[in-house]
């Protein structure tokens, strides 16, 4: 199994803990959705992110995992970009 990216979103919820993760991918689409968000980890803004390439959140494929496949922490995001998450998923979840 190759390992992926992820954006976490929650922290470990039950008794079999699961977390709540949105997909990272480094396949960036022509047309951006407005729950998509661009990384780009060359400039200083996104160097936090410790990704290796431009990358894009896709805040529309959530999918829930069990924690312990959570291998490591790769880095993390700016404060504005949480803000941006923040925002995006209200309005994708309609919040």
């Amino acid at each position: 199994m190759k390992l992926r990216p992820v954006l976490l979103l929650t922290g470990p919820v039950g008794d079999v803990p699961e977390v709540l993760v949105a997909y990272i991918s480094s396949i960036i689409p022509d047309v951006l959705l407005a729950s998509d968000i661009v990384l780009r980890p060359a400039t200083a803004e996104h160097a936090c992110t410790n990704l290796k390439t431009t990358s894009v959140v896709r805040l529309h494929k959530l999918a829930t995992i069990h924690a312990r496949n959570l291998v490591r922490r790769l880095g993390t995001l700016p404060v504005d970009l949480v803000s941006e998450v923040d925002l995006k998923l209200q309005r994708l979840l309609s919040l």
